[in-house]
């Protein structure tokens, strides 16, 4: 049987640790999916982050793949939008479209 990962409070749990991120550091989808507690849950922590209910205050941009790459279908505006909110707050890059998460992982969880 499918679980509800909504129902069960594991969006609620993905926002409550997305917005521990710090301005200028990032984490990656399965970095949040083991700190609520379910590492396998990578890709549910994308669905969380696509349905945002609080744009603005749970800082989705912080969340990046396992390689430092910024996501192509941005809910804000695509990648460009998300580079240009992360290079507002200092992250670096490695090149256009990956992070460089050897200076700006938030580490937490590692």
């Amino acid at each position: 049987m499918k679980q509800d990962t909504s129902r069960d409070g594991f969006f609620e749990r993905v926002y409550e640790v997305v917005e521990q991120i710090p301005e200028g550091m990032v984490a990656t989808y399965g970095q949040v999916a083991k700190l609520v507690g379910e590492p396998r849950k990578a890709r549910y922590v994308g669905f969380a982050l696509h349905v945002n209910p609080r744009p603005g205050e749970i800082p989705c941009h912080r969340v990046v793949f396992a390689d430092g790459r910024i996501c192509e279908g941005f809910a804000l505006g695509g990648a460009g939008a998300q580079r240009r909110l992360l290079e507002d707050e200092g992250v670096s890059f490695r090149d256009d479209d990956h992070v460089d998460l050897s200076v700006c992982r938030w580490p937490a969880g590692m």
